[in-house]
């Protein structure tokens, strides 16, 4: 699954084998949201992390929240998800 547009969010949702698993790759997020110093909304638990991206100062998804999207989907790739 990629990245999709609702409600002027980006989401995206990676299903994990496990909480642990979750966990690390919510952890991984933290560097990649403080370089672009754009933070993205994180929901997580046993099996799943959801992000959702926009700027709130914005109203809605600007290049910022797809510059960030692009470097998730570089961050997540060595989890095989």
């Amino acid at each position: 699954m990629s990245w999709i547009e609702i409600d002027g969010t980006l989401v995206r949702t990676f299903k994990t084998p496990d909480f642990l698993t979750a966990y690390n790759l919510v952890s991984a997020l933290v560097g990649p949201a403080e370089d672009l110093n754009h933070h993205p909304d994180i929901a997580f638990g046993w099996g799943y992390v959801r992000i959702t991206l926009t700027t709130h100062d914005a109203g809605g998804i600007t290049e910022l929240d797809h510059r960030l999207a692009q470097a998730i989907d570089l961050t997540v790739k060595p989890f095989k998800l």
